[in-house]
């Protein structure tokens, strides 16, 4: 039963140091069947075992302490090989994200588009197209 409901709600890991922002981007992710393990900052993040298990990431760029592309990093180091998707209020960060060797699926600029996060998190989690 366990592994039934992992299949039906696949784990995404979220991290954004905005407490609205994050609150909203959980909700519409729950409200789209996924599982969200939320978090303000990537230490915290990375903290949490259940992080391995994670079949995408959604991640703020700039936050305090670890951005998102340190998170990455950390993440990729630790063997975690699945989509990961970054969330931005910062134009430039687009370039700094792209040419990270890091990897981003897809990179979505704030104020986000509920439709294209939503399409971005199900084509990486083999939901969609």
């Amino acid at each position: 039963m366990i592994v039934q409901a992992q299949i039906e709600r696949p784990r995404v890991l979220l991290v954004e140091d905005d407490s609205g922002v994050r609150r909203s981007i959980q909700l519409l992710l729950q409200a789209r069947g996924y599982d969200v393990r939320a978090f303000s900052s990537a230490s915290l993040a990375l903290a949490d075992p259940a992080a391995a298990d994670a079949a995408c990431l959604v991640t703020d760029y700039r936050m305090n302490g670890m951005d998102g592309a340190e998170l990455l990093r950390s993440l990729r180091a630790a063997g975690w090989s699945r989509p990961a998707i970054l969330i931005t209020a910062h134009r430039t960060d687009f370039v700094v994200a792209m040419e990270d060797e890091t990897c981003f699926d897809a990179v979505l600029e704030k104020p986000l588009l509920d439709h294209r996060l939503l399409t971005c998190v199900d084509r990486a989690t083999g939901r969609g197209g």
